[in-house]
């Protein structure tokens, strides 16, 4: 089963810009779709060239994109807007937020509904089971576009690997040459041998997951409401005290919340990080020695945890189509142009090209297959490593094929707040990891109550 740009890239293999006919101009002018977005420069200009193609494609619509700040600052935004009647039609998402967004009732126009009132036809079979599962009801129903998708990887300075020693074409595949090489690239005088960025879905939901380990009860939310938070479990006691002695003798440095530790790898100050996929574009162009000094591997594992290895689970975001507000609903015109712009999205060319650009994944099986038979990821070793992390198992389970937790923004933070108080030494493994169950299910709690019935 086929399961999260290099910038000024000139390797044959790179996909060609999209370039489209464009239809007659529609009477009245072209129908206006806002469109608010959460990725910064590089990628958000690399958005909204898409945005423009689209444009530049037909003469129906024009989408006009607005960077509305990070993920989290574009969802209070969003929200804000429709209760003041002003939303856009188009906000981007990231994949913690879908737990909300579909509990948000009026606010959201389903896609299935959009689709099916437009008549715009998406091939949803194309998706990859990973990421079309994510955005879809149990029936299969799709409530939101799969777009910029991710899951976590582990980069490496390839120079620093050179500098400890250690072999730059071989990256370690278990915590325990993770920790090994760190003390090694210590040793030789690099002051972070290892940071992450996204802590809670890099070192918790990814590594859970990859473990066949649920957070959470219900599939991790899949199953319903009445979820419970499963993290202090005997798996990620282990990895908690791990990181919290690499820490001390170290080897392991917290690089801050949410994306923060992108850029101390961007830097270089960090010889390892664990990041999203999508971090490759700002990698390339920002790591010094540029992409010939940047390796890429699978995220590490504790090789004694039967059956461990298993696919990691997807990040990024999607888009969300908005009503205005709670008694302003979009006309005809609005709603078709909506789902065309959905539809352009999926379209092979433009799916792969994000993906070389970017080091997103191609969300379907027609794009990467475009990619793969273009030569890409044999011009650009490690590119393919994201795919192949998906692909992990034989298939996906419970613990693996995402996280719908209501509420899940505030409990990340939560998550984020206990790792920081374990990390300065306020608390060891096991009580952070009971903080976070406790405060975080008095979110899930409030949340069910909330939108239960």
């Amino acid at each position: 089963m086929l399961r999260r740009r290099q910038l000024g890239l000139a390797a044959a293999g790179t996909l060609a810009p999209v370039a489209l006919a464009a239809p007659a101009l529609a009477q009245g002018g072209p129908t206006e779709i806002q469109f608010w977005h959460g990725l910064a420069q590089p990628l958000g200009g690399l958005l909204e060239a898409i945005a423009n193609d689209f444009n530049n494609s037909q003469n129906r619509a024009r989408v006009v994109s607005t960077f509305r700040g990070g993920y989290p600052e574009t969802m209070v935004a969003a929200i804000a807007a429709f209760r003041a009647g002003t939303a856009p039609h188009i906000v981007q998402m990231f994949e913690v937020g879908t737990g909300t967004m579909m509990a948000a009732g009026r606010a959201i126009k389903p896609l299935h509904e959009l689709l099916r009132e437009t008549n715009v036809n998406i091939n949803f079979d194309d998706y990859l089971p990973a990421v079309r599962g994510y955005y879809s009801l149990a029936d299969g129903r799709m409530m939101s576009m799969p777009f910029n998708s991710s899951t976590a990887i582990m980069f490496y300075n390839k120079d620093a690997f050179r500098r400890a020693g250690l072999n730059p074409d071989e990256a370690p595949k278990t915590w325990a040459e993770v920790r090994q090489a760190a003390q090694r690239i210590k040793a030789a005088g690099h002051e972070m041998p290892f940071t992450t960025a996204w802590p809670t879905w890099t070192q918790i939901e990814q590594q859970s997951a990859i473990h066949n380990q649920e957070i959470a009860s219900q599939e991790n939310g899949f199953g319903g409401l009445n979820t419970e938070l499963r993290v202090n479990n005997p798996l990620m006691q282990r990895h908690f005290t791990n990181l919290l002695e690499m820490g001390r003798e170290g080897t392991f440095r917290w690089g801050g919340r949410d994306s923060a530790g992108d850029a101390l790898f961007a830097s270089g100050q960090a010889a390892i990080v664990h990041a999203s996929s999508g971090a490759r574009a700002r990698f390339v162009r920002e790591v010094p020695g540029g992409v010939a000094n940047i390796g890429a591997a699978m995220l590490p594992y504790y090789e004694d945890v039967p059956g461990a290895p298993i696919n990691s689970i997807i990040g990024g975001a999607s888009f969300w189509a908005m009503n205005r507000g709670p008694n302003a609903q979009r006309s005809a015109d609005e709603n078709r142009a909506i789902a065309e712009f959905f539809a352009f999205l999926a379209r092979p060319e433009v799916a792969a090209k994000w993906h070389t650009d970017t080091g997103f994944l191609p969300v379907t099986r027609s794009a990467y297959e475009r990619v793969r038979q273009s030569g890409f990821y044999e011009q650009n070793p490690g590119a393919d490593i994201p795919i192949q992390q998906l692909l992990r198992g034989d298939r996906m389970t419970g613990a693996s094929r995402g996280i719908r937790l209501g509420g899940f923004v505030e409990i990340r933070v939560i998550m984020q707040e206990e790792m920081e108080r374990a990390l300065q030494g306020q608390q060891a493994a096991p009580q952070a990891l009971q903080n976070m169950t406790t405060r975080g299910n008095a979110v899930l709690r409030n949340f069910e109550r909330t939108n239960r019935g």
